[in-house]
Order: C-alpha cells, then structure tokens, then sequence
C-alpha cells in the first residue's frame, strides 16, 4: 500500500500478497492522541519515521480528513515490516478542530454547542473502543511532556462501555474464521498501550551536557548515570502507572483490563524538542544536505534514497542515537523506531504479552492474525460499531448505540454537575410556585407564579441542562395547576371571575353535578347584588350574571309575576320565528350598509360638533337601528330639521329565520332582531300618579333623593312673534328673547311660568334619572356630577333642562360610600317620565354608548317611541351591555366615566293638533 486510505475503503479493498508472505501474522499498531497547534500532524511525522517512507504529507491532506472535521481513521499497511498502521484523528487534532468550529452556527446556544462537542466525543471514544478490540500495540501521542489525567478518566469509561457492549461484539464475529478465545474476548489480546511525549521546550540540556542533571557545571558533584530525558521518561512511567493502579484502570489480571502497560520494559518515550535557534537549525540540516549530496559525486540519486538522505538529516537532533558514552559517563538514549519495535518484535515472533502481576498470575490469550483473517473481524467490527450495517448488523448497531449513555457519567462531568444542580434547584422552585397560591386560580396567577419560579430557579441552577429543566418546571407546574387547580376562566358581565374550579355547563335538562371530572355547574362569582324591577317598586337580591339573558330578561321577568306584571307596558319588537329551529345569524362579513366598529368614532365626534338641542330634529330613523351610515341618515349628523322618515326603512320586515344572538347596537346587520328585549317601559299610572311635594314612593331612596325634575314645555304661543306649534323645551337657542325685547318671564330661566304668558300655553312635565347601587340605594341625578337633595317640603327646583342638553354617565361614584378603599359605582337603572294631560307628545330616543370609542351605540329595538299623554311612565336601562366581540365591562378606577354616557337628546316634545282624551 503506497498511500494511507481510509479504514472503510481498507476493508473493501483487497490487497495482493506475495505467496510466501500470505499466511504470516500481521501486527497491528494504532496511534491516537491529541496535537499541538502546528502546520502538520505528529502522528503523521511519526509513521514516517517508522516506516522509513513518505507516507504522510507533512502539512496534511485533504484526502485523507474527514469531511465535516469529524473522528476518521485512516490505515496504512507496511508489506515489509507486516505492520499495518492505524492513525485516529478527531476533534483533539488541530485540523479537525478547526473544522468542526468553521460548522458551527454563529446563533448556536450553549446548551446545543455542547451537545455537538459530546456528541463529537463519544464518536472518538466509540472508534477508540474499534481500536482497543482489534489492535496489538498502541501508541497513545501527547504535545507536552506532562500526562493528561483526563485520559483516567476515558479510559474508565471506554472499560465500562467493553462491558457493556462485549455481548453484542460477541454475536457480530461470532461467525469469524478466529480463535474461541478471540470470539470470547472480543480482541486478539490484550492491547500493549505506549506513550509517546513531545518535549515541548519544558526540558533543556545544555551543550556541556551537565545541566539539568542538579549541577551548573561548575560543581564537583558525582555525573548522573542517566540522561535528563530518561530520568523523565522513567518519572513518567512511575507517575502513570501509580495513577491506573489508583483508579483501577490496570489491575493484577491482564485479561481482564482495557489494555496492559509492562512491568519490565519501558512504555514511556520523550521526543526531544527542537534547537532553541530555528535559522541556525534549519541551516544545520541544509549543510548536512549538501554534504551528503557532494559526498555522491552527482550520481542521480532516486526518489526513495532521496527521502531517506532527508531522514536522516532531520532526525539528527531527534532520533539519532546518541554516542555510547557521552563526557558525563551516561548511558546511550534509543531512537524512536528502537523503543517500539521492542514491541513489535514479540507481535511479530508470537510471543505475546505476559503482563499480569501479582502471586499467582494469569497468562493472557493471544494470537496474531493473518491479513485476511484480520480484515474479516474488522470489517464485522466496522458494520457494527462505526458505521451502520444492513440486517443483523444494523439491529446490533442500534443497541450498542444506546450503550454509549454509559459514557455521560465518565466524560462528561459538565453535564453531570449541571443535571445535581438543575435537580436540587426543582423544588426549591417548586416551592416558589405553590407559595400563597389559593386553591384555585386562573392562568393570571398561574404565569405570574410561574414566573417566580423561573427566577428562583435561575438563581441556583446553572450548567447545560439549565433550559430542559426549565422546560420540565413549565410542565411540572402546568401539571399541578391542570389537576384539580385550575379556576374557571368564565368572568361575569360585571367582570368577576367565576370561583368554581374548571367545569362544563349543564346542558338543557341536565342537572348539575359535583362528583362528574369536570364537574358540572353553573358559573358562580358569589357576588350578589340588590336590584329592583322593571317599574321600581320592589327590590331582589340577584346573582351575578355570566349572560345576557339572565342579566337583562330572566330577572326581571321573575319579578314581574310578584310586582308589575299587570301593568300598562310598551312592548318592543324581538324575534318572531317562522320556522321550528331558527339559527342565530353569524356576523363574520359585514353586510352591505353595515356601519364598522371602527366608524363609530367619527360618528360620535359629528354628532358631539353638532349644536342642535332635543327640540332641532326629529327623531333617529330606524336606518341607524338596522345599522345604516350616516350617508343614509341625510343631514341628520348636522341636526338638520324637518328630515322625514324613509317608508321603505321604516316597513322593512325583520328576518324570521336569523335571530340577533346579542343586543341591538348601532353596528349590527340590519334586518335582525334579539329573541328578547334587555330595555322595558311600563306605565305606573296616570300623572296625578306622582305628587311633586313627595316624590316617588319606592323603597332603597336615599332621603331626598326621589323627586322628579320640572320640565316646562311651551305648547302654544300667544302672540304671532313667538315661535310656532313646535316649541324646544326652556335653556334652547329658539327660545331666547329677541334684541331689545323683554323676557318673557322672571322665572323663565328656573323653568316657572312667567307673568306674560298663559298658564294654558305651558305644560309641564318631569323627569328623573335614576341610579342604582349593588346594595340597592338609589337616588335621582339633576346633572352629569349631581345628586338631587330636596330638604323639606316643595320639590326641587332646578329644571330638568341640564340633564336633557347634556350627555347623561352610566356610571356615577355612590354617595354611600363603603370603607373600602376601592370606589363604589352606582349604574343608571331607570329613566321617570310624567307626561302632562295636555296636547303634546314626549318622544323617548334613548342612546347608550356604555365605552370608549369605537364602543357602538346601545338602543331599544324600536329606537324612537311616542309616550301618551297622562302618564307615569318608566323605562329601565339594561343591566348589561353587550356586544358580538364580548360585554362591555364596568368602568376600571383609571377610566373616566365621561366615556360611559347616554347621550343627550334623549327626550324631546311635539305639540299636537288635537286636544287630548
């Protein structure tokens, strides 16, 4: 073989032999170990040296690395010596590492990098294993003169793998052409491991030879017998072999261990290191060249003889034999090929290793192969250990694969350390996440505490395996807030959580169930609050809602049956199926016409510019309630007057099959109405029904609070100056007096009737709106920030001219306040009419807009409703909002309540031409 190949393309191949030399043995050398930061490889230089040949290139080739920087092996067999040499590269020769960090992402994590270094290091040890099983000789190269304790360490671990793995070497050969003792053993022997160091400029011999000997050469002490390299080279034996016997990595039985070092040879060798002057060394091998070459008189010389004149003009310094006795009387230093061919020579003369030490020792088997036979068992070896086979060998290949978890413990401590600290870090975070932890709780409280554990747990673990314990906290804990802790997620439409654990709701008469996984139950927040009716006259503690059904209609319904039941009431339009399973609509694309959640800003900034008063226009066209734009609604966003209804909006049918599955807003489809109704309007009575010196007589009033507001209306004018049939109410722009002309009243501005004017020409109405608290006090509002106080007897009076012209909020501070320090809310619930017996009608077009913009506007299914004349009427707000993306929740302590309002307009009064029944 000319040139070194790899071990694979080796087994292959065949190799044509001399007949004579044909059944002669074969030994076997490996060489393996680490190199230093130089241009070519030691081991490399070494096969050149004792092959007395260039074999290998001394700056390397690409040929013959690996591709990807990885654990190669590459061989070459000596004919003539009948050695074949095995060289090891991987990750701890310089080329190779080179490459491998050139394959390295540049956003690799620690955790991935070091699993590439581990997974490039059990590779080495797997093929290093290939070598203890077929090798007789080893040779292990280091770059300094110092041992490495990590090879301990390997050592140890590449044992324990042989044993692991010695059942499955044992069925890949067992159909060999060997010896039993070999198919037992799984090797020819056992291996004979030599160590070769490089002196590295750690040891210097001066020109005198006395120095490094204990002397300055000036002193009469006694010469030393040996030479400063062999004193060393024997102080490293003592030293390696008292660390093996240590760690019982080389025991008395010889069989029984990874490999043998003699107890009466030397299995040490130091390389010298190189002259101190590079330039004087190299020009002392020049002019040895040249000698040589005027020596030969001009005689080609052949390419063979030429390598060798090179040789040996080179290992002058390094491997020549030094004289038979130096000035210093010490004795003569072998060459390198001198110290190994000591053992090679009982490989070769088939005597074998006899290292086994104690009383009784155990002669260890041996054999020396022929070539043939050697390549059947490496190649059996090879399928099964380096790369993977087909059939049988690629199932033994598998699980010696899943052997190598023996290594981790060994080699990689890193890891080790990392797995103690990660596990005793766990439950200290496992504590951190289950401290002050309620019972149940929702994903909130579940990230939060997580959260806390993750950062307990980065305090005290570190290492590799800090992110896959990471992961197993997040799923530890996810485990234990899933099983039996996880809190219903359902929040009511008052924006409380539901406090029963993770359950299923009942189906339609299917009751509930504790002992069902999940249970089933109703959602339940155990808020409990006091509302009244629809009219106002009796009062009920009520649940919490999580719908809007039972937030707007079942309650209230409940309470009709015992309270206002029987009353005089203006229904509004809901759904009329027409068929036995009607579907609710599905709102996914917006309709033609239909008025985008997002224009509802724009919207409401026209309408806000606008200066119009309750009197301006007409009412809304229910354009706007079947969500048409503004474009439609013509100049109703300017407060135009006169603008008249559109019959072909105003007679559209409502679908009979699609229902509206929430409440009716302003950015609904048009066409679609509710199963129910969340508003209602009762009549109480006639107006004489309320007496203005009392107020309301309904329970849960604060004292005072219950009178209605005047309203005065102009219903006919005396004189052809004065405004016609259609009078604003009093505080309008219309209803000013004219440059230079008297007021019409003194008390006009307090909403009296003044000296000029008729008593029949004003009729006068009242107004309240009504708010609620959660425990059931109530109280009227004269303004946006007021509450009506009357103290004694005579009513208020304040007109109710300020609440109609103005944006009326939802939500205001309770003047009841509790001790705690968050705010109490009190909602508007109720709207009080008193419509006068008198030629006018009252138009109720109650808007809500309950947010923020782009919040839509709330209003009833009919948006505008004539009120008769003579009555007490009350209409009652919804109790929630909601809308197709979810309810509309109360207002938080860092929102204004500004943005939840009803919108001004509310009520506005036409005169009628005919006198009233």
């Amino acid at each position: 073989m000319a040139v070194p190949v790899n071990i694979g393309e080796l087994l292959q191949s065949e190799i044509i032999e001399d007949t004579v030399d044909k059944d002669e043995g074969v030994c076997i050398l490996g060489i393996f170990g680490k190199s230093a930061m130089q241009p070519g490889s030691f081991k490399d230089s070494l096969i050149n040296t004792l092959a007395d040949k260039h074999v290998f290139s001394f700056f390397g080739s690409d040929d013959t690395d690996s591709s990807c920087g990885g654990t190669s092996i590459h061989a070459y067999y000596n004919q003539e010596n009948r050695v074949l040499y095995l060289v090891l590269t991987s990750v701890f020769d310089n080329r190779q590492l080179i490459r491998a960090c050139e394959s390295l992402t540049a956003g690799l994590g620690h955790a991935e990098a070091h699993e590439f270094w581990k997974t490039a290091e059990k590779d080495h040890c797997l093929q290093l294993l290939y070598l203890f099983s077929l090798c007789h000789v080893l040779l292990l190269v280091h770059p300094t003169c110092s041992f490495d304790v990590t090879y301990d360490k390997m050592f140890r671990a590449l044992d324990a793998l042989r044993q692991k793995a010695l059942p499955l070497l044992r069925a890949a050969i067992k159909d060999s052409p060997v010896s039993k003792e070999w198919k037992l053993n799984c090797r020819p022997c056992p291996p004979r491991l030599l160590f070769v160091f490089q002196m590295n400029g750690a040891l210097r011999v001066a020109s005198s030879g006395t120095a490094g000997n204990g002397t300055d050469g000036s002193g009469g002490d006694k010469p030393k017998k040996h030479s400063p390299r062999r004193r060393l080279q024997h102080a490293l034996e003592d030293q390696i072999y008292r660390i093996f016997r240590k760690s019982r990595v080389l025991t008395n039985q010889s069989s029984n261990c990874l490999f043998t070092v003699p107890a009466n040879q030397a299995f040490v060798y130091v390389v010298p290191g190189p002259d101190e002057d590079p330039i004087g060394s190299l020009l002392g091998h020049l002019r040895s060249n040249c000698v040589l070459r005027e020596s030969e008189g001009g005689t080609p010389v052949p390419r063979q003889r030429r390598y060798q004149q090179m040789r040996h003009s080179n290992r002058q310094p390094s491997f020549n034999v030094e004289s038979s006795l130096s000035s210093g009387g010490q004795l003569v230093d072998c060459t390198l090929k001198e110290f190994l061919w000591q053992h090679v020579d009982l490989v070769l003369t088939k005597k074998g290793f006899d290292d086994s030490v104690g009383r009784n020792p155990q002669p260890s088997h041996f054999e020396l192969p022929t070539y043939s036979k050697w390549v059947h068992v490496a190649h059996r070896l090879y399928q099964v250990m380096i790369e993977n086979g087909e059939d049988d060998a690629a199932e033994i290949s598998l699980k010696v694969q899943g052997q190598l978890k023996v290594l981790e413990g060994f080699l990689d401590a890193d890891a080790k350390f990392s797995e103690n600290r990660c596990q005793k870090a766990l439950p200290v975070a496992h504590s951190a996440y289950q401290s002050n932890l309620p019972h149940n709780y929702t994903t909130t409280v579940h990230k939060n505490q997580l959260a806390q554990a993750l950062r307990v747990y980065s305090q005290h673990a570190r290492g590799v395996a800090f992110q896959r314990y990471a992961l197993q906290l997040h799923e530890d804990c996810y485990k234990f807030w899933s099983n039996g802790h996880q809190l219903c997620e359902e929040r009511s439409l008052t924006d409380q959580h539901c406090v029963h654990k993770f359950h299923l709701l009942p189906k339609s008469g299917e009751k509930p169930e504790m002992d069902h996984n999940p249970p089933i139950l109703y959602h339940n927040s155990r808020g409990r609050s006091t509302s009244s009716c629809n009219c106002g006259r009796k009062q009920s503690p009520r649940e919490d809602p999580f719908d809007i059904q039972a937030a707007n209609y079942d309650f209230y319904q409940m309470l009709e049956e015992k309270c206002c039941g029987k009353l005089e009431r203006i229904n509004f339009p809901v759904f009329q199926a027409s068929t036995p399973d009607p579907a609710p609509a599905s709102d996914e694309v917006p309709r033609p016409g239909e008025v985008p959640p997002s224009g509802e800003a724009d919207r409401l900034k026209e309408k806000e510019t606008s200066t119009h008063t309750p009197g301006d226009s007409t009412s809304l066209s229910l354009a706007l309630s079947l969500g048409q734009s503004t474009d439609s609604l013509g100049t109703y966003g300017d407060g135009a007057e006169g603008q008249e209804k559109r019959p072909s909006l105003v007679d559209r049918q409502p679908s009979t099959v699609e229902y509206l599955p929430g409440m009716l807003h302003s950015g609904c489809p048009k066409g679609l109405l509710p199963k129910f109704s969340s508003w209602s309007l009762v009549k109480l009575g006639p107006a004489k029904a309320y007496n203005s010196l009392s107020g309301l007589e309904q329970p849960g009033f604060l004292p005072g609070s219950a009178f209605l507001l005047p309203w005065d209306v102009v219903i006919r004018s005396r004189s052809e100056e004065d405004v016609g049939s259609l009078e604003p109410l009093d505080g309008g722009p219309t209803s000013w007096p004219a440059p230079n002309k008297a007021s019409i009243g003194k008390r006009g501005s307090a909403g009296g009737i003044g000296r000029g004017r008729r008593r029949d020409d004003v009729a006068r109405a009242f107004v309240g709106f009504e708010y609620e608290d959660s425990r059931g006090r109530r109280f009227l509002s004269s303004g946006p920030d007021k509450v009506v106080k009357v103290l004694g007897q005579g009513g208020p009076k304040e007109p109710a001219t300020r609440c109609l012209n103005s944006d009326m909020p939802i939500y205001i501070p309770s003047p009841a306040q509790g001790r705690g320090i968050k705010p109490h809310y009190a909602q508007l619930a109720r709207l009080f009419i008193v419509v006068p017996d008198a030629p006018l009608e009252i138009v109720l077009n109650p808007q809500v807009q309950p947010g923020p913009p782009p919040c839509p506007i709330f209003h009833p299914e009919q948006p505008e409703v004539v009120l008769p004349p003579d009555g007490l009427w009350v209409l009652r707000f919804p109790y929630a909002y909601v809308t197709d993306r979810g309810p509309c929740y109360p207002p938080k302590e860092n929102q204004p309540l500004a943005n939840f309002r009803v919108l001004r307009g509310i009520l506005h009064a036409n005169t009628t031409s005919s006198t009233p029944q």
